[in-house]
């Protein structure tokens, strides 16, 4: 079987994630929804719009995003759009909160945990999907990127609930851990399987804090920026983006290896590539070296 490809650049620059959109060449037809992180009130850490518009440009999306099913500047509609006008996505682009009118529910064929997936219901009208990730720790899922830019970030607020509760949203802070992880594995089956051959994804390293983007008050990054990865492959993408973590000589690391590995991060990986969503085993394209 063929090693799925990674694509990698040390350049961290708005221009570098049109080129790493390109190289994929996979083209997102019609409407294109762009999946990104638009920031807790109050976080230093998240990609800015100003860095992502060429590459939002570059393919005339609409940012999307669902509400938070937790305390803060994201749980509801109109606390959420205030938030969007606040850190400046609906000043530069179409902006689409996904669950705005409610929950479109997904199944979850060969689902280890749960069957089904809800999601925002504003998700039907979209032909294509480009997932902007920033890759960083995280305070339950011990890292994030793309897997749960998909799962976690495309569910509605009350599909959040579902997921950190292992299928029963009551639990959403008190399910087992593995089966929260296996959950988003499940979830981002589902969004793969309706998206089908109509979705890309890149992952951006900086700002990596212990702490995700959703968290109002995160540590500050401690780890050196490292670079912009691009795939057609999900699990493949994290499970790069991981080892580049892993590899680097930055001493700075070990407080986000030790924020992964308290949380079983690697478990969501494992349980994603088990349901047959991606593959481990990838080829590293080092994309600074093709063109030098």
């Amino acid at each position: 079987m063929e090693k799925s490809k990674v694509y990698f650049t040390k350049i961290i620059t708005p221009e570098k994630m049109i080129e790493m959109e390109e190289i994929l060449g996979r083209q997102l037809k019609g409407k294109v929804a762009v999946k990104l992180h638009s920031g807790e009130v109050g976080n230093q850490n998240f990609l800015r719009p100003e860095f992502m518009k060429p590459v939002i440009d570059k393919v005339n999306g609409t940012v999307v995003e669902c509400n938070t099913a937790y305390e803060g500047q994201r749980n509801t509609t109109e606390a959420h759009w205030h938030t969007m006008e606040k850190h400046g996505w609906s000043k530069l682009f179409s902006v689409d909160i996904l669950d705005e009118d409610g929950d479109l529910e997904l199944p979850v064929n060969g689902g280890k945990v749960i069957q089904k997936n809800f999601v925002g219901d504003h998700l039907k009208n979209y032909d294509s999907m480009l997932v902007l990730t920033h890759f960083k720790g995280h305070p339950m899922g011990g890292y994030g990127g793309a897997l749960k830019n998909i799962s976690i970030g495309l569910a509605s607020s009350y599909g959040k609930a579902y997921i950190h509760g292992a299928g029963v949203a009551e639990n959403i802070w008190t399910a087992d851990h593995d089966q929260f992880l296996e959950s988003m594995a499940d979830a981002a089956k589902s969004i793969l399987d309706y998206e089908k051959e109509n979705i890309a994804f890149i992952n951006v390293m900086c700002n990596m804090s212990v702490d995700c983007d959703c968290c109002a008050k995160a540590e500050d990054p401690k780890v050196r920026d490292i670079g912009i990865l691009s795939s057609l492959d999900p699990v493949a993408l994290d499970q790069a983006c991981l080892d580049l973590v892993y590899q680097c000589e930055d001493p700075g690391k070990k407080d986000l290896i030790e924020r992964i590995e308290s949380r079983h991060g690697i478990h969501t990986i494992e349980a994603a590539a088990a349901l047959g969503i991606g593959s481990r085993e990838y080829e590293l394209i080092d994309v600074d070296h093709l063109q030098k």
